[in-house]
């Protein structure tokens, strides 16, 4: 089988690679399209080795078909269409991920579009409701709102009845979040994110890609009662949290992360993937979400994928053909 085997950050090669099968517990897919993730740029560069045991081949989502099944599988069968969330191994013409993470192609999604869903849906369902318990009616802040995740993260928070205020930093970013449902646009380059929200009566969640850079006003920017839910580190790793802060609003900061979770288990990746299914899906197939795909690559330039995705110029998420 063929798969991208990285030699440096520029240097993604298409390649020959020895051939999997899948283990006890475990579905093989032939892969149509992977998604691409910031943590495949981190990791080309050599700075976010996968977990122990798991695929040193890039990739953390795929859809496609299913082309074998492992000892105990029973609820997937060769010939399904399905997409699915890995701890890595995506960026290849097969992949091998616990049955668990498997999930049925949602609605009417085409199967190419449909390996845009598992990161985002994953993420965003198991911080918002799994761990923030974000509740109709209240304010959502979202950072990076024309993000994958944060296109995606608008459309379901507003199908569950919640206001979103989003940042970005172009008009045009900007205008599809408001599209897409956020009601509070801000332009972070020109306006202070703080005052906005705090406007309206601070937020009641704050979900956040920049870490340090961002901690002191993201505490500021949140309400009585408020959780900040820290999923990235795009604006660094160290930075001062005033306590006195947080006990004044009965806040909480709270910091996650989804590659690394166990497969079973409680707050593990097939218990979120079961979540997403009952919950995100009906949303996609009743048309209250949809996947937001900006742009699309062969496999074999997956590196031009990356440099985009890079670069901040695109709006939702990047994918990869691998077959047709």
């Amino acid at each position: 089988m063929r798969a991208i085997v990285v030699e440096a950050a520029d240097k993604l090669n298409w390649q020959e690679i020895p051939d999997i099968q899948p283990g006890t517990g475990e579905v093989l897919i032939r892969v149509s399209t992977a998604g691409v993730n910031r943590a495949d740029l981190l990791q080309a560069a050599g700075n976010y080795p996968p977990p122990p045991g798991a695929s040193k081949t890039l990739g953390l989502e795929v859809s496609g078909t299913v082309a074998g099944v492992g000892d105990g599988v029973n609820q997937w069968a060769v010939g399904q269409q399905v997409c699915a969330l890995l701890a890595g191994g995506g960026y290849a013409e097969f992949a091998a991920v616990p049955a668990g993470q498997v999930m049925p192609v949602p609605g009417d999604v085409p199967l190419p579009h449909a390996a845009g869903l598992p990161e985002v849906a994953c993420t965003v369902w198991s911080n918002l409701m799994m761990t923030a318990h974000l509740s109709a009616g209240e304010l959502l802040l979202i950072h990076g709102g024309a993000s994958g995740i944060g296109t995606h993260g608008i459309q379901v928070a507003r199908a569950l009845g919640v206001r979103v205020a989003v940042t970005a930093g172009a008009p045009n970013k900007l205008d599809l979040c408001a599209e897409l449902g956020a009601e509070i646009t801000i332009n972070y380059r020109d306006d202070d994110f703080v005052e906005r929200v705090r406007s309206e009566g601070g937020a009641d969640v704050i979900f956040d890609i920049m870490g340090a850079k961002y901690l002191d006003r993201n505490v500021d920017a949140l309400g009585t009662d408020g959780r900040l839910v820290i999923i990235g580190m795009q604006g660094g790793v160290t930075g001062e949290l005033n306590i006195g802060k947080l006990l004044g609003k009965r806040a909480g900061v709270i910091a996650t992360t989804l590659r690394s979770r166990p497969v079973d288990g409680r707050g593990s990746k097939s218990e979120i993937v079961a979540e997403v299914v009952a919950n995100v899906w009906p949303m996609i197939a009743d048309g209250q979400v949809h996947p937001i795909i900006g742009a699309e690559f062969p496999i074999e330039q997956a590196r031009a994928a990356h440099e985009l995705l890079a670069s901040g110029e695109v709006s939702g998420k990047v994918l990869l053909r691998v077959a047709d």
